[in-house]
């Protein structure tokens, strides 16, 4: 799943090619994608692109006051296409195409999303906040707004839930999900189940670094990147998240993973956990 600085890293890549440049069309693919109605789809055919930002994990692409917004789910992405074919895209259900940006000069942007489970959507919105999932983010972890009292404030406001969860919703951080969850808790060298009204003190500064850390880091590696180019940079410098029965890049122990119905955790014990391995079983709802 993109999150932050992939995102981020996006905006910047699209901002650079779409810039003052024309919207032909939108071709939808997948109807189920579009979330909105009012503006129709078809108000951004001729708009002009004035910028490309992002709130949390989506992208916004604003074009003559207009914004076209997309949350890239688990499986989405965008791709850019010097050349997009001459005919509008249809719809097709093995095709992962969901929908198509023309520009003025035929080149564009294909929105994909893999797999069966169909989870990525459109917003065409006159305001971003009337995107119910923007209207409800938390603190961006990149505003200088996010400091360690309001990340103080908002782990004893949620009591006794898990750490992990409490990273992962976009309600009280937004734009951590959870690779970059796994990565800030192997940093902070901290349980992925330690309860949040308990990080204080030394705890709370180790955590706020590890997210000012991980992120800026993975932000700044990110940055300049094409499309292409980002998922393998994600992958690539990842310490523990996805590496289950790798050698920790530490500590030299095993990474360990804890599964549930539709994601896992990875963790390793020597750093985070005392060498104690932790119960597989569900954690808050916050993770489902």
């Amino acid at each position: 799943m993109p999150e932050l600085p992939e995102v981020e890293a996006l905006a910047l890549d699209l901002k650079g090619r779409l810039l003052d440049r024309a919207i032909t069309r939108i071709d939808l693919a997948a109807f189920s994608a579009l979330k909105t109605f009012d503006p129709p789809l078809h108000s951004l055919h001729g708009t002009l692109v004035e910028d490309v930002t992002r709130h949390g994990k989506f992208l916004d692409i604003t074009a003559s006051g207009t914004h076209l917004i997309m949350h890239l789910a688990r499986a989405g992405w965008v791709r850019w296409r010097e050349e997009v074919p001459a005919l509008p895209a249809r719809p097709n259900s093995k095709n992962p195409l969901a929908a198509r940006i023309v520009i003025d000069d035929e080149a564009g942007l294909d929105v994909t999303e893999a797999g069966t489970k169909k989870s990525l959507a459109i917003y065409v919105v006159r305001d971003p906040q009337d995107v119910p999932g923007i209207a409800r983010l938390g603190p961006d972890p990149l505003d200088d707004a996010f400091t360690i009292d309001v990340l103080g404030a908002i782990l004893q406001s949620e009591g006794r839930k898990q750490i992990k969860g409490v990273l992962r919703y976009q309600g009280t951080i937004a734009g951590i999900g959870n690779a970059y969850s796994d990565e800030i808790l192997h940093a902070a060298r901290m349980s992925p189940y330690k309860p949040s009204s308990s990080i204080e003190g030394d705890d709370l500064q180790t955590l706020f670094d590890a997210i000012k850390g991980t992120i800026g880091a993975a932000v700044e590696r990110s940055r300049g990147l094409h499309a292409s180019e980002l998922k393998g940079e994600k992958k690539t410098n990842l310490a523990v998240h996805g590496r289950t029965g790798q050698a920790c890049p530490v500590c030299g122990d095993v990474v360990r993973e804890v599964s549930f119905a539709d994601s896992s955790l990875q963790y390793c014990a020597t750093c985070q956990t005392g060498g104690k391995p932790l119960a597989d079983r569900r954690m808050s709802k916050l993770l489902k």
